[in-house]
């Protein structure tokens, strides 16, 4: 008789902290492996506490509080499959990054993680003690080796595991998105799947966690690098996947294979996740946001409406004598479109006030960036004001080529709670309106068709605070300004890289100047949804004081 396998798979979204919900919906999820059949149900990375938990982690409370958890979840996994379950572990007085195999009424098994990753939003080194390498553990009639996370990027833990005797390998995983990993995934797990001739399961979670974005598209994989299954990514997923015996070993049966979005998509989603679940776990329902009438503005209400719904949202038009007639129709054209709330609040007299106020001291002064600034600050007063007295969180909407040169306002338009576009190069932004504008997907709670007017993505950006004002006034051309951001910023270029690449070496200094002293602005600057190997925040950490400059 053949021997078989079946192995259920849950990519679902844990919440950092709330440990109890996060135990509940783990044994929610093992009695659907029990209904299907199977003989593991296998859940990810940490997912008792939520991940990452930074240094929460160290609090020997909150610790001790997840192991009781486990402890306490084990009894009840009886009459069923085994339950694998990400935990942290402590042991002879070191904290461990752990995979809990819980069985027939305790903790049949303790894998320890011994990779551990410091680098980009990573910091594990400083969190976890590295465990010695490990064996297998048996589940039925299966050897399985778990190399957690990091360890799969590495060949000695799996090749390790597959000399001590494991028959396939189950890489539970905390893994954020960024552009173009899932491409990254799939290529380090074929060269584990080639190395060791084994199947692998690679199990991701998903859900947005402050800036990260933790995107699922969990797949396994045969022998020989063959695709068997693709879970979706982004969304949650449950499947189940039966492995048969054969003569020449283990092998997964093709299940689902679900397609993986381009770049465009999900950057777009990833937003979406991002916004919705920073929201949902810190308490908050209902957000608003200043609605300029440029581009910026009207897609952050996009995502907005597409996270949490329309109804949820409330736009706020704050018009000064320099907003266009242009604006004031374009910001009501994005709300009817998107079917939200606009009220509009005039800064006129407040402009008025403080400028009365300062008369005196600025008297034998030329008017200016100053002023331009307290019109950015007023708006700031009064969109904060509204988000205390109705509980709803500001959103922010700069994007990342204005957050990299400090074109934006501290205490001004940087203020609010989160920032879906912190990521996200202006150029990028023009394409993604553009595809929101022609797609829509069933997780998207905003409306399908045109939500973003043509004339809002064509028209020349503009903060509008003087006469004629246009970005192009202070910075050169978006698509020139990105590309020396991209050099400077994601690749690390030199200066005199970058001007080989055609750019005027003024300009590009004028850049790396630029990005280099705002970098107090961005410490001072609200999380916002991950979307490359460089965000502004974790992976990217510069001192705020700083005399360097690269002469080349």
């Amino acid at each position: 008789m053949t021997n078989s396998f079946r192995l259920t798979l849950a990519q679902l979204n844990p919440t950092v902290g709330a440990i109890e919900a996060n135990i509940a919906l783990a044994l929610d999820t093992w009695r659907q492996g029990r209904d299907a059949g199977a003989q593991m149900v296998a859940l990810t990375e940490m997912f008792v506490t939520g991940y990452q938990t930074q240094d929460l982690i160290l609090k020997p409370a909150f610790a001790a509080a997840a192991q009781d958890a486990v402890t306490a979840l084990a009894k009840e996994i009886v009459d069923g499959p085994a339950l694998g379950i990400g935990a942290p572990h402590v042991k002879d007085g070191l904290l461990y990054n752990a995979y809990y195999v819980l069985e027939a009424g305790r903790i049949a098994a303790v894998v320890l993680k011994h990779e551990l990753p410091n680098d980009g939003v990573f910091d594990e080194k400083r969190l976890f003690a590295s465990a010695p390498l490990q064996g297998p553990y048996r589940v039925g009639p299966l050897r399985i080796g778990s190399p957690i996370c990091e360890d799969a990027w590495h060949s000695d833990v799996a090749e390790t595991l597959a000399e001590s005797g494991a028959q396939i390998l189950l890489v539970p995983n905390g893994s954020p998105y960024h552009r173009g990993k899932p491409s990254v995934r799939t290529n380090l797990m074929v060269a584990r799947v080639v190395e060791t001739g084994l199947p692998l399961v690679y199990l991701n979670m998903i859900g947005g966690q402050d800036d990260q974005v933790f995107d699922g598209a969990s797949f396994v994989l045969n022998p020989g690098g063959e695709l068997a299954v693709q879970m979706p990514q982004f969304l949650p997923s449950i499947t189940h996947v039966d492995f048969i015996e054969a003569p020449e070993g283990w092998r997964a049966k093709p299940g689902l294979l679900d397609s993986l979005p381009r770049i465009l998509e999900a950057d777009y989603h990833a937003m979406v996740m991002g916004t919705r679940d920073y929201l949902a776990k810190c308490g908050f329902k209902k957000v608003l946001l200043g609605l300029s009438g440029g581009i910026d503005s009207a897609i952050v209400a996009a995502i907005a409406a597409d996270a949490i719904g329309a109804e949820n949202l409330r736009c706020v038009m704050l018009p000064s004598r320099f907003t266009s007639a242009v604006s004031l129709e374009d910001a009501g054209e994005v709300a009817r479109n998107l079917g939200c709330r606009l009220d509009t609040v005039s800064i006129s007299g407040p402009q008025e006030a403080v400028g009365g106020a300062l008369a005196e001291l600025f008297a034998d002064t030329a008017p200016g960036i100053t002023e331009e600034n307290i019109q950015s600050r007023l708006r700031g007063v009064l969109l904060m004001a509204m988000s205390n007295k109705f509980g709803e969180m500001l959103l922010t909407t700069g994007n990342k080529s204005e957050m990299a040169v400090g074109y934006c306002t501290i205490y001004g338009d940087m203020n609010g709670g989160y920032n879906p576009l912190k990521d996200l190069y202006k150029t990028r932004v023009f394409e993604t309106c553009r595809w929101r504008n022609d797609n829509h997907r069933d997780w998207m709670k905003g409306p399908a068709g045109v939500v973003i007017p043509p004339r809002v993505i064509d028209k020349p950006p503009s903060a509008e605070l003087r006469d004629n004002q246009k970005d192009q006034d202070s910075l050169p051309p978006y698509e020139v300004l990105d590309d020396i951001l991209d050099g400077l910023i994601e690749r690390e270029l030199s200066v005199a890289e970058i001007v080989a690449k055609g750019h005027d070496r003024a300009v590009v200094k004028k850049i790396e100047h630029l990005l280099y002293i705002s970098e107090y602005k961005r410490f001072q600057s609200a999380p916002g949804t991950r979307l490359t190997k460089k965000a502004l925040w974790l992976d990217r950490r510069y001192p705020m004081a700083m005399r360097w400059r690269d002469e080349s």
